[in-house]
C-alpha cells in the first residue's frame, strides 16, 4: 500500500538524519571495554558504598535487618490499614535492596569472594524473610495467612521454612548428573559423555546430537528415577497443598492463580485443552514430518517411531532442510552497536524515551565490559538506569535474564525512587576492529530482555513490591514477548541492520526466510509446552494419592503425542516446578496476549506514537498494582476470552504477522 511505503521511506529518512545523534550509544557497545583507572574513589557496586569489598555485604545485611526489625514491630503493633501496606512496602524495599543485589552478584561477579559473600547474604536474608516476615509484604494478605489465629500462623511460617528446604533440595538434585558403568554403553558413543574412571557421567539430554543412540542413552540415563528426589517432590507438593488449604484454598493452584489473568486452574485447563484441540491436526502433521525425517537420518528404529528424545533434533533437521538458516550470513548485519541504536530509535519513536551513555564511577561495576545507560524521557527527564552486562566471560552463566536491583517507588518525601536493573546476556565481545556480531536468536533475546527493562523503567507505582516486572507471572512476559514481534518485523529491522563493513542493508528476503523457519514444527513445539503446563497444573491440583510418575505418564498421553518411556522420571528435571508452581502456562498465555497486542495495535504501524503512549499508560505503568486483565482490556479496548487467547496462538502458526507494503 502506498501509505505503508511512505511510512517506511519516512522512517529511513528519519533514521539517516538522527543516527549521528545516537552514535555514542552504538559506539559504547561496539568498542572494547572502558578503562576506569583514572577514577580514584571506590563508590562500591551500583554506588552502594558498603559494597566496595565483599565484607560490605554483611554491613548492608545488618542495616537491612535492623530496619526490618523496626518495621515488623510497627506492623504488628498497628491495626491493619493503609499504614500497614505502606509499612510492608518499606520492609520489602529495605530487604530487596540487599537481597536483589546479592541475588545478582552471586551469579555474575567474576570475583569468587564477592560471589561467596553474596551467596551467604542470600541465604541469611532468605531465612529472615521466611521465618520473620513469612510473606507479609504480599499485596493480598489473605494468601499469606495473616487472617489466621496465632497457632495457624505459626504453622504457615513453619510450612514456608520447610518448603524452603524442599526447594533447595529439589533444585540441587534436578541439576545433578546420573552415572552408569561405562561398559553398559556401546564403546563407540562413550566419548560423547564425560567419563570418570569406570563410570560415565550424563548431565543432560544431548537433545541436539545427530546420533540417535546418544540421544536415547542420554534420555534414559539422565531421566532415570532417583528415589530420594521422588520423595522430595512428593513432600514438596504435599507441603504446598497443606499450606494452601490452611489459608483457605482448594489447592495450591487456586492459591497461586489468585490475581492472575487466568484467575483459577479451571480456566488454565480450559485454555490448555482448547489449544490442544485446535492444534491437533497441525501437531499430527509435524510429527509425521519428523517421522519422515527420521527415515532419512538412517534411524536404528525399524518402525521409525518418533520418540521424545527425537523431538528437538528432528525439528531442527527439518528446519535446516527447508530453510538452511546460516547464522553467519546474518551476523555481519547485526553488530551490537547497530542493534542498540535500533532499539534507541524504536523507543524514541514509540515512547519518547532514549538511551544516554553514563560514565561509571570506580568500583560501581563488577566488570569493565559492563555498560551503564540512563533512560531519559523527552519531557519527563531521567527515568532510571540500565546496566548492560552483555559479553561472555569466564565463570559467567550462559543465560539471558533481567535483574531488578532497585524497584521504583514513591518515597515519603514525594520523590520517585528511580528503578535500577541489570540485563545479562552472553554475547561475543568486540575483538580488535570487529564489533560484537549477533546471531538472529541473540538479536531476539536482546529485544526480549529489553522488553523487561522497559517494563521496569516505565513502571510508576506507589509501592516497589508491585513495580515493573513484579506482577502476575502470566502478564510479566507480555512486554518482553511483544518485543520479539518488533525484532521480526522488517520495517523495524531495516532501520538498523547494516553490514558492519560495507553499510549494506540486510535484504528483506533474509528476514522473511528467518520468520518462516520459526514456524517449522511450531505446533509440536507448542504442544510440548502445553504438556509441561498441564503437568504443572495437575501436580498442584487436589492430591491424587498416586505417584508423580503415574501422573506424568497419563498427562503425557493426553497432552503430548509422543510415548512415555518406561523407567524415566522427567518430572525430576522439571526445575520450573519450584519457580513457577502452577504458573508454567504463563508463557503461552503471555504470548497470546502479546500476539493480540501486536496484531491490533502495532502491525499496521510499528512506530505508532499513539499506540506506544497507550501501551505505556495501560500496560507498562502499573506493574502488579492493577489487575492484569484490566490492563489488557485497556490496551485492546475489549476483554479477551480464553477462545481469543487460543485463536491468537493458532493464528501465529499460520500467519506472517507483517503489514502489507
Amino acid at each position: 500500500m502506498p501509505c505503508a511505503r511512505l511510512l517506511l521511506q519516512r522512517s529511513h529518512a528519519l533514521y539517516r538524519r538522527t543516527v549521528n545523534t545516537w552514535s555514542a550509544v552504538g559506539a559504547a557497545f561496539n568498542v572494547q571495554h572502558q578503562r576506569l583507572e583514572h577514577l580514584k574513589k571506590n563508590v562500591g557496586l551500583f554506588g552502594v558504598s558498603e559494597l566496595s569489598s565483599p565484607a560490605g555485604f554483611q554491613m548492608a545485611l545488618c542495616q537491612a535487618l535492623r530496619e526490618a526489625e523496626f518495621l515488623v514491630h510497627r506492623a504488628c503493633t498497628h491495626p491493619p490499614g493503609a499504614v500497614t501496606v505502606e509499612t510492608f512496602d518499606q520492609l520489602s524495599d529495605s530487604l530487596c535492596k540487599v537481597a536483589d543485589l546479592a541475588d545478582f552478584v552471586k551469579v555474575a561477579h567474576p570475583d569468587a569472594a564477592f560471589r561467596e559473600a553474596a551467596e551467604k547474604t542470600c541465604v541469611d536474608i532468605g531465612t529472615v524473610v521466611e521465618m520473620r516476615v513469612a510473606e507479609l509484604f504480599m499485596l493480598d494478605f489473605e494468601i499469606s495467612g495473616i487472617h489466621l489465629d496465632e497457632s495457624k500462623r505459626s504453622k504457615v511460617v513453619a510450612l514456608n521454612v520447610k518448603l524452603l528446604d524442599h526447594y533447595n533440595e529439589f533444585l540441587s538434585g534436578s541439576q545433578l548428573p546420573n552415572a552408569i558403568e561405562k561398559q553398559v554403553l556401546p564403546e563407540h558413543i562413550r566419548h560423547c559423555f564425560s567419563i570418570d574412571g569406570n563410570r560415565v557421567q550424563i548431565g543432560g539430554l544431548h537433545a541436539d546430537s545427530p546420533n540417535e543412540l546418544v540421544r536415547e542413552a542420554a534420555y534414559k540415563i539422565f531421566l532415570y528415577p532417583n528415589t530420594s528426589l521422588l520423595l522430595c517432590l512428593d513432600e514438596l507438593l504435599a507441603c504446598r497443598h497443606e499450606l494452601a488449604t490452611l489459608v483457605g484454598y482448594e489447592s495450591f493452584a487456586h492459591r497461586a492463580l489468585k490475581g492472575t489473568m487466568a484467575k483459577n486452574p479451571e480456566n488454565v485447563m480450559k485454555f490448555l485443552k482448547s489449544l490442544t484441540e485446535k492444534l491437533s491436526d497441525r501437531t499430527s502433521k509435524d510429527f509425521m514430518m519428523m517421522k519422515e525425517m527420521k527415515k532419512k537420518t538412517h534411524s536404528t528404529n525399524p518402525v521409525n517411531q518418533v520418540m521424545p528424545w527425537d523431538h528437538a533434533y528432528l525439528s531442527g533437521a527439518i528446519r535446516t532442510e527447508k530453510f538452511n538458516i546460516d547464522p553467519s550470513i546474518y551476523s555481519p548485519y547485526f553488530s551490537l552497536g547497530a542493534c542498540m541504536e535500533g532499539l534507541n530509535h524504536l523507543f524514541t519513536q514509540l515512547l519518547g524515551v532514549s538511551f544516554q551513555t553514563v560514565q561509571p564511577k570506580m568500583g560501581e561495576l563488577w566488570s569493565e565490559d559492563v555498560r551503564k545507560l540512563a533512560l531519559v524521557h523527552e519531557t519527563e527527564g531521567l527515568l532510571g538506569y540500565i546496566y548492560c552486562d552483555f559479553f561472555r566471560r569466564p565463570d559467567k552463566p550462559h543465560q539471558d535474564c533481567h535483574f531488578t536491583i532497585r524497584g521504583g517507588r514513591l518515597r515519603d518525601d514525594g520523590v520517585y525512587q528511580l528503578p535500577v536493573v541489570v540485563l545479562m546476556l552472553s554475547l561475543p565481545p568486540p575483538s580488535g576492529k570487529t564489533p560484537s556480531l549477533l546471531t538472529p536468536s541473540m538479536v531476539e533475546n536482546l529485544f526480549h530482555e529489553m522488553g523487561h527493562a522497559m517494563h521496569s523503567m516505565l513502571g510508576r507505582t506507589r509501592y516497589q513490591h508491585v513495580t515493573g516486572t513484579r506482577c502476575p507471572t502470566d502478564f510479566a512476559e507480555v512486554p518482553s514477548i511483544l518485543m520479539e514481534y518488533f525484532a521480526s518485523d522488517y520495517r523495524v529491522v531495516s532501520q538498523f541492520a547494516r553490514h558492519y563493513q560495507t553499510g549494506e542493508p540486510l535484504p528483506e528476503s533474509l528476514v522473511s526466510r528467518l520468520c518462516e523457519s520459526k514456524r517449522v514444527c511450531n505446533a509440536a513445539d507448542t504442544q510440548l509446552q502445553i504438556f509441561y503446563a498441564a503437568l504443572d497444573q495437575v501436580y498442584h491440583g487436589k492430591p491424587q494419592y498416586r505417584s508423580t510418575t503415574d501422573i506424568l505418564r497419563e498427562t503425557q498421553e493426553k497432552f503430548y503425542g509422543l510415548p512415555y518411556v518406561y523407567d524415566t522420571a522427567w518430572q525430576l528435571r522439571f526445575s520450573h516446578l519450584v519457580g513457577y508452581g502452577a504458573k508454567y502456562y504463563s508463557y503461552l498465555m503471555s504470548r497470546a496476549v502479546a500476539s493480540m497486542v501486536w496484531r491490533q495495535c502495532f502491525l499496521q504501524d510499528p512506530f505508532s506514537r499513539m499506540m506506544g503512549e497507550r501501551y505505556r499508560r495501560e500496560m507498562l505503568a502499573h506493574g502488579g498494582s492493577k489487575e492484569p486483565m484490566l490492563m489488557v482490556q485497556g490496551m485492546l479496548q475489549k476483554t479477551p476470552t480464553i477462545e481469543d487467547f487460543v485463536d491468537a496462538l493458532v493464528l501465529d502458526l499460520d500467519a506472517n504477522l507483517k503489514s502489507p507494503v
